[in-house]
């Protein structure tokens, strides 16, 4: 078998045309990326339905319909981990093939014939799959995780990727997709994911993925979950609004009134945790005297250790080489939330 027939390197299909049991192509993997990213906004997609459901790394249902309405920048997720999984995405679909002796085709965008606002980017078609008799009953979803994720993928794959994979297989009509997961850079690792074992989840999904789809139709955002992560809504606000101006008026919004509070209380019980570390180390450091470790019953129970880091005496760079301080050093601009000092003495009063 050769390279070319792993990789599945062969003429695209035309767009329009059905392209798995219940799925049919929208765009071809090899389409401009602008217009895929375009494209995609016409459907919820596997990676959506994750975020949907609140165990993405990178959204929430409240990014994925921002997403889909246009509040987001078009350009998608350039981050370093995306960058690379996508670049060693093709090396492991051909390690996947090579090892069940298979041949994978790249397909592109597809949608569920029945109902178009049910899509996914298929990683790979299977077109002799090492499970069943005959041709292409399958896809094979790749994906490159970090070491510290090795446990989410030791008795299956892990919660996203299950959502994802049993969503594609709703999608094309497949009643199994294979998922080859490349962990750490050096441990890979294959499973099979089967609708049939996960027939009500299956149900849940295709529910939750209609609804979220009919706020973005009615333009009505879903409400912020209770336990949504604070980092990706930070991150969400931030390519929301980044040209801020003027002011609001929250005298009516009790909600943000009480975040404030909350905020204040959150600062006040940070400052004092920090005071009590400070002044447990000052003890500890007492009881140390001249000694750089305690021990207790022959264990080491304390000890301060030696470290060193890289650190720039700028204002020498500048002084003495001002072409390399230009060159290397710039300005960047960020926000930092304040509070004025009378509402948080009345707080705290």
């Amino acid at each position: 078998m050769t390279d070319t027939a792993l990789a599945g390197a062969t003429t695209a299909p035309a767009a329009g045309r059905r392209v798995t049991p219940t799925g049919r192509l929208i765009l071809p993997a090899d389409a401009d990326r602008a217009h895929w990213l375009t494209a995609r906004r016409g459907g919820i997609g596997s990676s959506d339905i994750a975020a949907v459901l609140g165990i993405s790394r990178y959204g929430n249902a409240l990014s994925v319909w921002h997403d889909k309405t246009g509040g987001l920048p078009l350009e998608g997720d350039d981050s370093e981990p995306a960058l690379w999984g996508r670049a060693i995405e093709d090396t492991v679909a051909r390690e996947w093939a090579r090892r069940n002796r298979s041949v994978v085709r790249r397909v592109g965008l597809v949608a569920n014939v029945d109902r178009p606002w049910q899509m996914c980017t298929l990683d790979r078609r299977v077109l002799e799959c090492p499970l069943a008799d005959g041709r292409e009953k399958c896809a094979v979803e790749i994906k490159c995780r970090t070491a510290f994720k090795a446990g989410q993928f030791r008795k299956g794959v892990a919660d996203d990727v299950l959502v994802q994979t049993l969503w594609q297989a709703d999608v094309c009509g497949y009643d199994h997709i294979h998922a080859a997961v490349l962990i750490g850079g050096n441990d890979y690792r294959q499973f099979v994911v089967r609708p049939a074992d996960h027939e009500q989840l299956v149900a849940d999904l295709r529910t939750a993925g209609a609804l979220a789809w009919q706020q973005i139709i009615d333009r009505r955002p879903p409400a912020v979950a209770a336990d949504a992560d604070p980092d990706v809504l930070l991150d969400l606000y931030e390519q929301l609004y980044r040209d801020r101006e003027g002011a609001v008026d929250i005298t009516r919004d009790v909600d943000t009134q009480e975040a404030v509070a909350d905020y204040l209380d959150a600062h006040n019980d940070l400052t004092a945790a920090e005071k009590r570390k400070k002044a447990a180390k000052a003890r500890i450091l007492s009881g140390l005297g001249g000694a750089e470790s305690a021990v207790v019953l022959d264990r080491t129970f304390v000890s301060l250790d030696e470290q060193s880091r890289e650190w720039t005496n700028t204002a020498r760079l500048a002084e003495r080489w001002p072409e390399a301080y230009a060159d290397c050093v710039e300005d960047r601009t960020s926000r930092r939330l304040t509070i004025p000092r009378a509402i948080r003495e009345e707080h705290n009063a």
